[in-house]
């Protein structure tokens, strides 16, 4: 018989990492589920690999570069600005 994937002293290390308790046999059923987990994820490494999808291509328009806003435009419509910026609530 071969060794299982997880055992119960690894669920327990980890729980004890994420500070949490377990309950009488909660550790031996979480290996399993663990193990089934990993053989999921072992399934996973046998799926060919896809072909990747073409670059996406701006079909729309060209990129043209344009005047941006002043300052004042900018801020026009802030509810608050202070000494030229935006000025939003102070974060503690």
């Amino acid at each position: 018989m071969t060794d299982p994937a997880v055992d119960e002293e690894e669920v327990r290390h980890v729980a004890a990492l994420a500070r949490l308790g377990l309950a009488e046999g909660e550790a031996e059923e979480f290996a399993g589920q663990f193990a089934e987990i990993l053989e999921y994820f072992e399934a996973l490494d046998e799926v060919p690999d896809a072909e990747a999808e073409p670059e996406l291509t701006n079909v729309l328009r060209p990129d043209e570069v344009r005047e941006g806003l002043s300052q004042e435009e900018a801020l026009a419509n802030a509810p608050e600005t202070e000494e030229g910026r935006f000025k939003g609530p102070r974060v503690s």
